[in-house]
């Protein structure tokens, strides 16, 4: 089981919820966790992963505070207890 922290500009779909707890399996990778946070909120899965599964480039997953991008990206493992954050790019200027 892990945390997952959904930003405000994201929680249309989540029901307004800032966290969640999702259970994954012993052992499991990012995709794992993104593809039991699917069965729970699909709409949110759409705004993080393309339609490839991949993660979308505007869109940043920290496990425990590292860039998942940085470590395995979908293959980066989440240990039990791990806190997962969502962050989506702002463009500005």
């Amino acid at each position: 089981m892990c945390r997952v922290v959904v930003p405000a500009a994201l929680r249309q779909f989540t029901d307004g919820a800032a966290s969640m707890t999702v259970e994954h399996p012993e052992g499991a990778e990012l995709s794992d966790l993104l593809d039991a946070l699917a069965a729970r909120c699909p709409a949110l899965i759409r705004r993080i992963r393309d339609e490839q599964g991949e993660l979308r480039r505007f869109v940043n997953v920290y496990v425990d505070g590292e860039d998942a991008r940085r470590l395995d990206g979908l293959s980066t493992s989440v240990p039990a207890g791990a806190e997962v954050l969502i962050v989506p790019s702002v463009a500005g200027g």
